[in-house]
């Protein structure tokens, strides 16, 4: 027979949320004390997931599964770090020791440039390894893009703090490249209820990336479009054709101070001052219901980790070698700005089926399906084998994953979007090697696990290189699966961002069985 106990009721909501030890008492022993020990563990977890998601997700109006869309204005900003592989190439070699040093520089990094963001009046909406977006939300003032540049000079004047990093292996020097553009998105929350995203669609997304990308290290660099708002209130020297870096020649006064406090979500009371079981039990209620949908945007292995380690509110850095997935996702993502009114959930059911099925098909192997991101076309998707899960045969998986992948694209119906019908297809890299694996952000506020590195990079530059629904390996991918898949030499071939050529592979199909 189950416990007489008020938690049996809700045991079903409590079973995914609760470490291990802790649901073993509950269940042994629903005392009181125990009621108050799971309802301190939520609190705590309540914090942390909301940590780990973009405050853009409006959770008044959250429903988990429920495919909704909005046309924002505002201001975009990314940035992007150079010097991290060479910081963590001189401390990798260090074991535990290295990985705590690497955290600790990344952390100062990390927590400076968010706060910044954030008194700014920004918002981080999304890491992507080093790389931040955050968006300036246009207000009745109409100065998001003052505020932007404003925040951008003020990264670039703290980045004084990161020009020389003492490691093992000799100094070595951080440096942040900035763009920003001025435009609107459509934000879509996509998923089923295990599952959710927040994704950014629409030209400007990529507009704002192409003015990061077209900058320069310690500059500020802006588009036309986010020029002309501010062109008056700065001063610029021409870039790239089509883009204007800040001249930063302001005082302190000048610059002036920050727009604001930053502000942290709203998060009901959930206090217990008296122990009774019914009070207590009303609490963990409340505290479910916020935490339940939010947590929908997180992976579930990942969202296990932070279960796990929620009472320590933090996860070890380690230097693991998984293998890393990209898949840019063409067709859908880029179709918003075609959309006729109403017709942007029409686009956001597509693009959410099709997201479920991708998330799906790398669950069924073992993988994670970290995020859905922005790039200069279709959406990247990034996958993870072998963290924070351990497995013996990642890139087996990995094969596995893409293959199935690849028939999901293929196999898309696009619905036609202001009488335009998309092709959608798919382009995919496949990598493994050595990356750093924590969590990046504030220690007690906006941060997310992630996974860095070189190895990650040239996953993304394999991605790339990759022709429609073709999927490219490393030749050490090629190595671990060439036993069970078809792979075809494509010779050595020079990839953007790294010193010598890579001799890379094509993966057609699984060989037939003999």
């Amino acid at each position: 027979m189950l416990p007489e106990s008020p938690l049996t009721t809700i045991e079903s909501r409590l079973r995914y949320l609760l470490p291990a030890e802790m649901y073993v008492s509950m269940w042994g022993n629903p005392s009181v004390d125990i009621m108050l020990e799971v309802h301190k563990h939520l609190r705590t977890l309540q914090r942390i997931v909301h940590d780990y998601t973009s405050k853009q997700i409006d959770i008044t109006k959250l429903k988990p599964g429920d495919v909704k869309t909005e046309w924002q204005h505002g201001t975009m900003m990314f940035t992007d770090l150079a010097g991290f592989t060479k910081l963590m190439e001189a401390n990798a070699s260090k074991g535990e020791e290295g990985a705590e040093n690497l955290l600790k520089h990344l952390t100062k990094y990390f927590s400076s440039m968010i706060s910044i963001i954030s008194v700014s009046g920004g918002e981080l909406v999304e890491f992507t390894g080093d790389a931040l977006l955050a968006v300036f939300s246009k207000t009745e003032r109409n100065d998001d893009t003052a505020r932007a540049v404003r925040a951008g000079l003020r990264m670039q004047r703290a980045m004084k703090e990161f020009a020389e990093i003492e490691t093992p292996s000799g100094i070595v020097n951080l440096k942040m490249r900035i763009g920003i553009h001025s435009g609107r998105f459509l934000t879509a929350d996509i998923g089923t209820p295990r599952r959710m995203e927040h994704v950014l669609l629409g030209k400007d997304v990529q507009q704002a990336k192409l003015a990061e990308s077209n900058g320069q290290n310690e500059r500020v660099n802006l588009s036309n479009k986010a020029y002309e708002q501010v062109k008056d209130k700065f001063r610029f020297e021409d870039g790239k054709e089509g883009y204007h870096l800040v001249v930063d020649d302001l005082t302190d006064a000048q610059l002036g101070e920050y727009e604001l406090t930053p502000l942290r979500r709203r998060m009901a009371s959930n206090i217990v001052i008296e122990k009774d079981k019914n009070i207590v039990l009303q609490q963990i209620v409340s505290l479910l219901d916020d935490i339940e949908p939010i947590a929908s945007f997180i992976p579930d292995p990942i969202l296990s980790l932070l279960v796990e380690s929620a009472a320590d509110r933090r996860i070890p850095p380690d230097f693991p070698e998984p293998t890393i997935m990209f898949i840019q996702f063409v067709g859908l993502p880029e179709s918003a700005d075609r959309a006729l009114p109403g017709e942007e959930r029409k686009l956001a059911l597509s693009f959410s089926r099709a997201f479920s099925l991708i998330n799906a098909a790398v669950e069924a192997r073992g993988g994670v399906l970290k995020k859905v991101t922005y790039h200069l076309s279709g959406s990247d998707i990034v996958v993870y084998f072998g963290v924070p899960n351990a497995h013996t045969n990642n890139e087996m998986r990995a094969a596995a994953a893409a293959i199935a992948i690849r028939e999901i694209v293929q196999n898309i119906k696009a619905p036609s979007i202001g009488t335009i019908q998309s092709e959608v297809y798919c382009q995919i890299g496949i990598n493994v090697g050595p990356a750093f694996v924590a969590e990046i952000g504030e220690p007690r506020g906006r941060r997310e696990y992630n996974v860095l590195g070189d190895t990650v990079n040239t996953a993304a530059r394999l991605m790339n290189y990759a022709e429609k629904n073709q999927i490219i390996v490393s030749e050490k991918v090629k190595q671990a699966i060439e036993a069970k898949y078809e792979c075809k030499s494509l010779g050595e071939v020079s990839l953007k961002g790294k010193k010598s050529a890579m001799v890379l592979y094509e993966l057609t199909q699984p060989k037939e069985k003999k």
